[in-house]
């Protein structure tokens, strides 16, 4: 199943069904994630968080789900210019307004959402892009979408979040527009625990896996306003407490 994911994403080949038996547990699909990484060979520059819908928490276990973010798919604003963000097509695609969370040095410990915050070194408003070769992704249970990278297609880095220890992070607006309407508004409360939650989960889930955690990797904590699709073409902006922008172009790859 890895190998017929990884093929999928490499020939850039849609997916009508999943490519085997279905993974009915998060452990089976963070199986099938973990060799897709090993074949696949590319760093992992970061890590997205997505949160599992409440009615379907106690079946699987957690009220989250991870996947990775390949350090070339990790793109900043240059000079004022918004990047260029494939996503596949046919397939399924989306962006996401996210907070990103840089990390520093991580111990062997228990964090929780208050803990974790000497762990994190930067806070960035973001883009998260979803996308993948199985349209139908997002139909089959969270387990389905962790086993194919948890429905990762890169992310955009927007400026940091300055004085994040001081300001009230987890009540600031956030706001999401294409081709410059807006599709989703709400703030960080609406996110279970919030982003240092998800942080915190996610260090949680990588010690149980065995994954390391290097000095500098990111955190894509979660949507805020939503899962909003997007077609190429399409021009993406974030806008965070009023005046923070973050954009990307969508393109298909």
């Amino acid at each position: 199943m890895a190998r017929a994911l990884l093929a999928a994403r490499a020939g850039k080949t849609p997916l009508t069904s999943y490519p085997g038996a279905v993974p009915q547990t998060m452990a089976a699909a963070y199986a099938i994630q973990d060799h897709a990484i090993r074949l696949d060979g590319r760093p992992v520059g970061g890590w997205k968080v997505g949160r599992i819908a409440d009615d379907l928490a106690d079946r699987y276990g957690d009220n989250r789900l991870t996947g990775p973010i390949f350090s070339e798919e990790i793109r900043e604003e240059s000079s004022g210019a918004a990047p260029a963000m494939p996503v596949f097509v046919p397939g399924f695609a989306a962006a996401e307004a996210e907070v990103l969370l840089r990390l520093g040095a991580v111990g062997d410990v228990d964090y929780d959402a208050v803990s974790i915050r000497d762990c994190i070194e930067e806070v960035r408003a973001g883009i998260e892009i979803a996308s993948s070769p199985f349209a139908e992704i997002n139909q089959h249970g969270p387990a389905v979408t962790a086993s194919d990278y948890g429905n990762n297609k890169g992310l955009v880095l927007g400026p940091p979040i300055a004085a994040w220890r001081d300001v009230d992070l987890i009540r600031m607006p956030v706001a999401m527009f294409i081709e410059g309407a807006k599709v989703g508004e709400a703030t960080m409360e609406t996110m279970l625990d919030g982003p240092f939650g998800a942080a915190a989960f996610l260090v949680r889930t990588l010690h149980r896996r065995g994954v390391s955690i290097a000095p500098g990797t990111w955190v894509s904590s979660g949507a805020i306003t939503g899962v909003h699709e997007v077609t190429p073409g399409q021009t993406v902006e974030a806008l965070f407490d009023g005046k923070i922008r973050v954009g990307c172009l969508i393109e298909s790859l």
